[in-house]
């Protein structure tokens, strides 16, 4: 199983909309939806996770699965509640976020440091929503040290997590390589709870090294997929070549979209981009993304400078009409 991480300000819905059109992904995890001391009204999920309109799914038909973060138990299940009458592919919890602002007020990989208020909220959650309806936990493997990883994993299952999603880094690690898969088979040790990896996860190398290090099958794609929207296409290339007995299984794949077949995806994200965000933020977000691809494609290099000092939509619109 490829998932599609969560992170904030860049793997929207816009963005989780293109890149599952590109294939391979099996599920997403959305952006956080913050909880404090309200429970939200239906809006603020749809505003973050549109695709409950359309049974919890992208355009593509890629299931997604909508992740609150908070540190209150009782606040988190009644927000919890709230989503599952809105028919998610189940609840995420984000024990993980590294933020600052997050971490300050006790959220968050802040949270790791608790593994007793990890397995209440947990709880918290599992009770209020359906019996059938999955609760998932993404984690780092600490706030300043890894000592408490396994302690803290098995908080969450004991609070009834069904599935658990390990940032093989601690939030003092931030994004910094490497990441530390082999402390993810000690977690997938500790618990019964199926464990995926995350964390640098670039291509398909990384991808056979971290199932090789971390033992788990399933794989949380998140900056490399944005960087390259083929990595999980490539990385089920290599896994149908390894179960079929071929050597092409242990190559060097070739890029599995080329630029050619990119450019329309990039021409729809502009269109999404377009009519779904505010105006004075739209030449950022394809400069964003542009800025990722241009580490995998020469021709997105070509174009992050061919529009980095524009800011018009408008000339934006005309740039890429050309292309």
């Amino acid at each position: 199983m490829l998932v599609l991480a969560p992170m904030e300000g860049l793997l929207d819905f816009v963005l989780r909309d293109i890149l599952t059109r590109a294939g391979g992904i099996d599920r997403c995890v959305s952006e956080f939806i913050r909880v404090t001391n309200t429970v939200l009204p239906e809006r603020t999920f749809l505003r973050i996770v549109p695709e409950l309109r359309n049974g919890s799914r992208t355009l593509a038909g890629v299931p997604v699965r909508p992740q609150l973060l908070g540190s209150d138990p009782s606040c988190l299940a009644d927000n919890a509640a709230v989503l599952a009458g809105m028919g998610p592919f189940g609840v995420d919890l984000n024990f993980g976020c590294p933020a600052k602002v997050v971490n300050r007020h006790g959220g968050g990989a802040a949270l790791l440091e608790d593994p007793e208020l990890l397995g209440r909220i947990v709880q918290a959650v599992r009770r209020a929503v359906p019996q059938g309806m999955p609760v998932s936990a993404k984690m780092r493997l600490g706030l300043h040290d890894d000592l408490r990883a396994e302690e803290c994993a098995l908080a969450l299952q004991e609070g009834g997590a069904d599935e658990l999603v390990v940032h093989a880094r601690t939030k003092a690690h931030g994004y910094r390589p490497p990441a530390h898969w082999e402390r993810i088979a000690d977690v997938r040790a500790a618990v019964r709870i199926p464990v995926i990896a995350n964390g640098e996860i670039w291509s398909v190398q990384d991808a056979r090294r971290c199932r090789a290090l971390s033992g788990c099958s399933a794989l949380m794609l998140g900056r490399g997929m944005v960087t390259d929207p083929g990595l999980a296409l490539a990385i089920r290339a290599c896994d149908a070549a390894d179960a079929s007995g071929s050597q092409a299984g242990s190559a060097p794949l070739q890029p599995q979209i080329v630029w050619a077949e990119l450019l329309p995806l990039l021409r729809d994200f502009w269109l999404l981009v377009r009519s779904s965000l505010d105006r004075k933020k739209q030449a950022g977000r394809l400069k964003q993304w542009l800025n990722f691809l241009r580490h995998r494609y020469p021709e997105a290099e070509a174009a992050y400078q061919q529009i980095r000092t524009l800011d018009d939509p408008a000339h934006i619109d005309q740039w890429l009409a050309a292309q």
